[in-house]
């Protein structure tokens, strides 16, 4: 089926359809720095607006880069927590436009 938000994807070839925040974190986990070096987030349709990827770095840590062309966003982060990588991962996601998911009203009381 696919999902219906975006998919994870590592080098390794996992892919988790629309992954929680847990999931996000289990695959940064199961990266090294050998054979499974990074995870790909991106929408599940062809030449997506937005992607984010996380891959560990040489010396420690994880190398986070955000892009989103439509909002003119390109981010290069590092990182050491993957609990914090998968939590800002999650957030930022969540701040993206996805086809098909209805707008956000903002009303007044």
């Amino acid at each position: 089926m696919g999902a219906r938000y975006y998919g994870a994807d590592s080098e390794n070839g996992n892919r988790i359809d629309d992954p929680s925040e847990d999931a996000l974190f289990m695959m940064i986990s199961d990266l090294n720095d050998s054979d499974n070096t990074f995870v790909v987030v991106q929408p599940d349709e062809d030449d997506p607006a937005w992607f984010a990827s996380v891959a560990v770095l040489d010396e420690g840590g994880y190398e986070i880069v955000r892009r989103d062309v439509s909002r003119n966003e390109h981010e290069v982060t590092t990182a050491m927590s993957i609990n914090d990588v998968a939590r800002d991962l999650t957030l930022w996601m969540a701040a993206r436009d996805f086809r098909g998911r209805p707008t956000k009203r903002v009303t007044e009381s």
